[in-house]
């Protein structure tokens, strides 16, 4: 069961009593990244389930999009996939940053980095074996536009805010999601009630049959429901 509680200086994630994740200190990052929430604790608690029959398939690239704090790739390489090389990705510099002192505060591993982009356009194609997604999923009437300065104050709106039906930003990784998985490859993502997840993979199935899709769990966070689910192409390398 996880439990959050925020000193003065650390925020602290416990999973269980043996593992401890520190995030990064507050300042300078603290009013410019999305922190640990709800949606952040509902994959850590799938991943210490599903640990085991992640780590079983051997995923030798892990890509998290969207990482914010970090908190959700330093727990894998931390805990579950410590062979594997893990990249943590935000269009927002200070999560970049973020997310490498996180994985410095616990992993301090040398097989993690960070990249500042959008979305999937940083990777190669046919080349993620397991990706995570924890995207703006609120629904809003526009999806900010990228800051021109490190320094505005405006960073933090591209986290939250997902456009029509909070959709906006996971359907374009939709679209690509066929592309850039390899083979067999896994993506694990994170959806609100209001995106309608179960239209979203039933459509998704129709135009990707290669595809499998599962909810993989379910959570009542306030007045939100919160799902993940599995997106897998089953695709072998020859079918490609």
């Amino acid at each position: 069961m996880l439990a959050f509680a925020l000193p003065a200086t650390y925020f602290v994630v416990k999973i269980n009593v043996d593992a401890d994740l520190m995030l990064a200190k507050l300042s300078p990052y603290y009013d410019k990244i999305y922190e640990p929430a709800e949606d952040s604790f509902l994959l850590l608690d799938l991943f210490e389930e599903i640990g085991a029959t992640v780590a079983n398939n051997k995923p030798r690239l892990v890509v998290e999009l969207g990482t914010g704090s970090g908190i959700v790739s330093t727990f894998l390489n931390q805990h579950i996939l410590k062979n594997a090389f893990l990249i943590a990705t935000d269009i927002n510099p200070h999560c970049c940053h973020a997310a490498i002192a996180t994985n410095a505060k616990n992993a301090a591993t040398v097989n993690f980095d960070s990249i500042q982009g959008d979305l999937t356009s940083s990777l190669r194609p046919a080349s993620v074996d397991l990706l995570i997604f924890n995207p703006p999923y609120v629904p809003s009437p526009f999806v900010p536009t990228v800051p021109e300065s490190a320094e505005d104050q405006t960073w933090l709106d591209l986290a939250l805010d997902g456009g029509n039906d909070g959709m906006a930003v996971t359907n374009r990784l939709l679209q690509s999601l066929g592309k850039i998985l390899a083979p067999k490859g896994q993506a694990y993502i994170l959806f609100c009630a209001r995106n309608n997840p179960s239209m979203v993979a039933e459509q998704f199935l129709k135009d990707h049959p290669s595809f499998r899709v599962e909810k993989m769990i379910e959570r009542k966070a306030g007045w939100e429901v919160l799902s993940v689910y599995l997106f897998q192409n089953t695709a072998s390398q020859k079918d490609r």
